[in-house]
């Protein structure tokens, strides 16, 4: 399934950056980042679990927000991309 992660971290203190990067990380690892503080995560019901916990995990109920999307299986028809950055396809093979 495809779910869409979205998070904005309060960075006012070094504790802030930290969970920052850490969040960021953590979406890296799993998804292809579409935007700034947006990713798209393509998951089974396993690994949604595991990652999901790891992120409530991080941030910080009082200061921070995340957003999560659930796409489904039908994604493909419920995205529409304009603008610069090319759209990805979360199914290509990722070439590092």
């Amino acid at each position: 399934m495809l779910v869409l992660v979205s998070y904005d971290v309060s960075t006012i203190d070094k504790a802030g950056q930290r969970r920052l990067r850490r969040v960021a990380k953590c979406c890296e690892n799993i998804g292809v980042r579409v935007q700034n503080s947006v990713f798209e995560c393509n998951v089974d019901p396993a690994q949604w679990t595991i990652f999901k916990a790891k992120l409530l995990d991080i941030f910080a109920p009082d200061s921070d927000s995340l957003r999560f999307y659930f796409l489904g299986r039908n994604y493909k028809e419920r995205i529409e991309h304009h603008g610069a950055k090319p759209a990805v396809d979360v199914e290509d093979p990722l070439i590092l």
